[in-house]
Order: C-alpha cells, then sequence, then structure tokens
C-alpha cells in the first residue's frame, strides 16, 4: 500500500497545489483559461496521440469493452438522475449531477496515473473510456438537461449542440490520429516527434496543476455570487455513487461478460476498473455553468471526489493489483 501511495502522492499534490494557488490568488483567475486551454488544445491531444500510436489498434478498436463500458455509464446516469430528482433538483442539475458521478477525470489524471501506475499498455483500455465518456455518456447528459425546458425541442438541440462540442474537441481526433498510426504503422518525422513528445510530457504535471486551479476558481465563483449554502445531502450520495457504486459497477458487468464468453484480458478489467475510480471530469464544472445548472454543487462534487479518492483509488489500486 505504501508503495501505491509513493505513486499516487505527487499527483494528487499537484492537484493540490493549483488549488492553493488559485484559492490564494498566486495564480490571477483569469490566467486559468490559458492553463485549460494549453492542456486541452496542445499537451493533453500530442500525449493521447501518442499513446494511441503506440496501442495496438485492436485494443484500440475493443468493441466488447466499449459496449460493457457505455452500459455501465448508461446505467449509472439513469440511477442517479433517479434518485437525485426532487422539488429542488430537477432535469438541469440532475443530469450534470448523473454527468458528474459516471465521467471520470480518465484525460486529464487518469491516463498518467494510470500508465505510471500498470505500464503503458494501460492507455489502450482507457483511451476506449474516454472516447464513450467524450462522445455519448456527455451528449446524452446534456440533452438530458433541456427536458427542463418548455421548447420541446431543446433536448434535440442541447444533444446536436454537444454532438458539436465533441467535433471540436482535439481529444478525440488525436486519438483517432493516434490510432490511425498504429494501424498504418507511420512515424512522425524527427523534429516533429521531439515537438510533440515535450508537449506530451507537459501534459501531466500542467493537467493537474490546472485541475485544482478550476476547482478553486468554481468556490471562489459560488461564494461571490450568493450561492445559497450547498447541501450535504445534495452532494455526497453522488460523491459516493462515483467513487464506490460506479467502480463495483463496472467490475460486475465486465466479469458477466466474462462468464458469458466474451474475451476480457484481466489486466484490462483491472485498468477500467481503476478507470471508473477516479475522481469526477473537472470540466463538468465548466458544462454546467453554460447550460445553467447549479455549477456550485457540481464542483462540490468534483472536491469531494478529486479528495476522496487519494484514499479510495489507492485502496482500489490495492485490491485489484496488490
Amino acid at each position: 500500500m505504501l508503495n501505491i501511495l509513493l505513486i499516487t502522492f505527487p499527483f494528487f499534490a499537484l492537484v493540490l497545489a493549483g488549488f492553493v494557488a488559485a484559492h490564494r490568488r498566486m495564480l490571477p483567475l483569469d490566467a486559468i483559461p490559458g492553463l485549460n486551454g494549453f492542456v486541452l488544445f496542445f499537451a493533453l491531444p500530442c500525449m493521447l496521440y501518442r499513446f494511441g500510436a503506440s496501442t495496438p489498434i485492436v485494443q484500440l478498436l475493443d468493441a466488447t469493452l466499449f459496449c460493457a463500458y457505455l452500459l455501465c455509464a448508461l446505467l449509472m446516469v439513469g440511477f442517479v438522475v433517479a434518485v437525485s430528482m426532487n422539488k429542488r433538483i430537477g432535469w438541469n442539475d440532475a443530469s450534470f449531477g448523473a454527468l458528474v458521478g459516471a465521467f471520470p477525470n480518465t484525460g486529464f489524471m487518469g491516463v498518467p496515473l494510470l500508465v505510471a501506475l500498470l505500464g503503458a499498455s494501460a492507455a489502450g483500455p482507457a483511451i476506449v473510456t474516454i472516447v464513450v465518456d467524450m462522445v455519448i455518456t456527455t451528449s446524452l447528459c446534456i440533452a438530458l438537461s433541456r427536458l427542463d425546458g418548455a421548447d420541446e425541442h431543446g433536448a434535440s438541440r442541447a444533444a446536436k449542440s454537444a454532438l458539436k462540442g465533441v467535433l471540436t474537441n482535439p481529444m478525440p481526433w488525436a486519438i483517432s490520429l493516434g490510432g490511425l498510426s498504429s494501424a498504418l504503422d507511420w512515424q512522425l518525422v524527427g523534429p516533429v516527434a521531439k515537438t510533440v513528445g515535450l508537449l506530451a510530457d507537459a501534459a501531466s504535471p500542467v493537467a493537474l496543476f490546472t485541475i485544482g486551479a478550476v476547482l478553486a476558481r468554481s468556490q471562489i465563483r459560488v461564494k461571490e455570487s450568493g450561492h445559497p449554502p450547498i447541501l450535504w445531502r445534495d452532494v455526497l450520495p453522488v460523491a459516493l455513487f462515483k467513487l464506490v457504486l460506479h467502480p463495483l459497477l463496472v467490475l460486475l458487468v465486465l466479469a458477466a461478460a466474462v462468464q458469458m464468453g466474451f474475451h476480457i484480458e484481466h489486466f484490462t478489467m483491472v485498468v477500467v476498473v481503476l478507470v471508473a475510480a477516479l475522481p469526477s471530469a473537472s470540466n463538468v464544472a465548466l458544462l454546467s455553468e453554460r447550460f445553467g445548472a447549479d455549477t456550485g454543487r457540481i464542483a462540490m462534487i468534483i472536491l469531494v471526489t478529486t479528495a476522496a479518492a487519494f484514499f479510495t483509488f489507492s485502496g482500489a489500486v490495492a485490491l485489484l493489483h496488490g
């Protein structure tokens, strides 16, 4: 367990460093979008391209894993929406609560952390889950969030908007280009490969630092906006679902698939269960703000899962890979 903590500690420490830097205004809040832009449009796509290009194409096109993880995502979304909705929480807030409960922070945190723990081969299964969450889970939750509106076509327009967001997101394209390079055995020319390598190496530390800064900024904005007190009963259940129920569900579904005769390697199962055990994706707070949901609640869920995951994720690693 100590060896696991020695690996996971620096990752969560960088998140904490970013949180402290933004909270104490050592990092100007206006600089955070710049950091986020660097990670999203430059560093992270290069990292995903590099992992995609070095991963056998059969792993990136694993239909069984894709469908099994998608089923888990749909079950999580449906369950969290069903148990969250009440007089205070309508479709908009329930849907983004479901997204934050089903969408792990795989891109910014998961891939580099899992590679550090399990080796470069962990990137393949993790990339499959990123595609599911970015393309389907996010689009579904955004569409559901529009059901509160009077316009019966609101959900359809939201789904189209979400799909447009996916198409303009560089991460799916980086994954696709990496997979194409793997399939065709392409190699980048020397200077280009070194440039991509430098940006890829910068992705992990800057992304983790940015996660903390984004969380601190969300907390600051909530306080400055005069947001009413956030009720813990609206936060803790979803955080618990994300850190405990989600990985258990993924484990059960993948084990059931194996029992039914589908081929899923044990190593792949370990990677995907650990993906599900990651804290909530930090970009959900940005989406909830854009679509008018209760960003304070969403940011608090992300903050709680990120803080608690240092212990729960490390425990999951010890149980599965110890």
